[in-house]
């Protein structure tokens, strides 16, 4: 917990390590972000080499003020809040301790060993992917799915070519050849920049999704330059199966992921298609996805190929850390500089961050993710 420091009021000691993560360049803190942390009074540890893959050095961190350790156990036993981007890893769970606030992306309802490892750890996990505001946005989550968003549609168009087995297709087409066809699934952040991505580069695309007035407002968005569907099973069938490339962009903050891509669709699709599975995190939204790596991010099922990175904005970090970190610092400095539960108090969007606290299972998505697993309100153990 904070501790009282005299004229600097409450303070906490926060950590950064290095990701571990196959392919993660991102990192939890920037320079500017340790800066902030310590003039508003608290200690904050860096493990040597975290910022390198996101360009940023070791002097840098020392220059705002950190304390730099060869050592990621170090920091750890150091932490009263760890300051992460990815879940923790196997070989982090040891680390854990009573007491630690954790604050990253968990995507919990997708790995149930990391988060009976969080309860019996009596880790407070404050999940980057649930913490909602007041207008029903997702500040932590937003700024990763815009990059994800637009990033299916690079990678989707990387894929179409015949060297990586796709169709060969070139997504804007030329005069006198076809575009190619996009089919999204859902229309949120991370659909609606696939889109805007698709349709800048010239492509033929229909997004799906079963709010009305969200496809109201991609219309006005893309007008005439899109085609919107509702999503019912039948379309979703029949825009999969015409498509050169499927985007599959749906979300239940903390929760499962529904499986509107059928493994039934894969015969009737186009031979060297793609499907990327932005959703991968939180289960993914294909009956036929499992989770890729950058170093080997498709697979090939009948004929379509299936990208289903876990990762993918690690794949532009510097980028994705200054565009995370931009959202998440605001909400790390009041729970650093009030403690968790004044900054619920004064703040009560927090609320909506903390998936694991004391042992139980505090966010009810995810516990319906799991049965046999209790949910226990917040309040009751905050």
């Amino acid at each position: 917990m904070p501790r009282f420091a005299g004229q600097k009021g409450f303070y906490m000691k926060i950590g950064c390590v290095r990701e571990i993560k196959n392919n993660e360049f991102r990192v939890g803190l920037t320079p500017d972000n340790v800066r902030s942390y310590v003039n508003a009074g608290h200690e904050v540890m860096i493990e040597k080499g975290a910022g390198e893959g996101s360009g940023f050095a070791d002097e840098e961190y020392a220059a705002a003020g950190a304390v730099l350790s060869d050592s990621a156990k170090a920091v750890w036993d150091f932490s009263e809040m760890m300051v992460k981007v990815k879940e923790p890893l196997e070989e982090e769970y040891a680390f854990f301790h009573d007491g630690l606030l954790l604050y990253t992306y968990f995507h919990l309802a997708a790995d149930k060993e990391q988060m009976d490892a969080l309860l019996a750890g009596g880790v407070t996990a404050i999940a980057y992917e649930t913490l909602r505001e007041t207008d029903g946005s997702l500040p932590l989550l937003a700024p990763m799915s815009q990059i994800a968003g637009r990033l299916s549609i690079q990678e989707g168009a990387k894929y179409l070519e015949k060297r990586f087995g796709g169709e060969g297709i070139l997504l804007a087409g030329v005069p006198g050849t076809p575009k190619a066809r996009v089919a999204i699934l859902g229309g949120g952040t991370v659909g609606a920049n696939a889109c805007k991505l698709a349709v800048g580069m010239g492509a033929d695309v229909t997004i799906l999704d079963i709010n009305l007035k969200r496809l109201e407002q991609l219309d006005d968005m893309f007008g005439s330059r899109i085609q919107t569907l509702v999503s019912t099973e039948s379309n979703v069938e029949k825009a999969v199966t015409e498509a050169d490339l499927v985007i599959g962009s749906v979300l239940i903050p903390g929760g499962s992921t529904p499986k509107l891509f059928k493994r039934a669709y894969l015969p009737k699709m186009k031979k060297g298609s793609v499907f990327v599975d932005v959703a991968i995190d939180q289960g993914g939204c294909g009956e036929s996805s499992h989770v890729t790596t950058h170093d080997d991010p498709i697979y090939i099922e009948e004929g379509v190929i299936h990208y289903c990175v876990g990762n993918m904005p690690g794949a532009v970090p510097r980028t994705s850390t200054i565009a995370l970190t931009n959202a998440t610092l605001r909400y790390g400095l009041q729970i650093a500089s009030l403690g968790l539960a004044e900054a619920c108090r004064k703040n009560p969007v927090i609320l909506s961050a903390i998936n694991t606290r004391a042992g139980r299972l505090t966010c009810k998505n995810v516990a319906d993710a799991f049965p046999g697993y209790a949910y226990t309100p917040v309040e009751e153990v905050l």
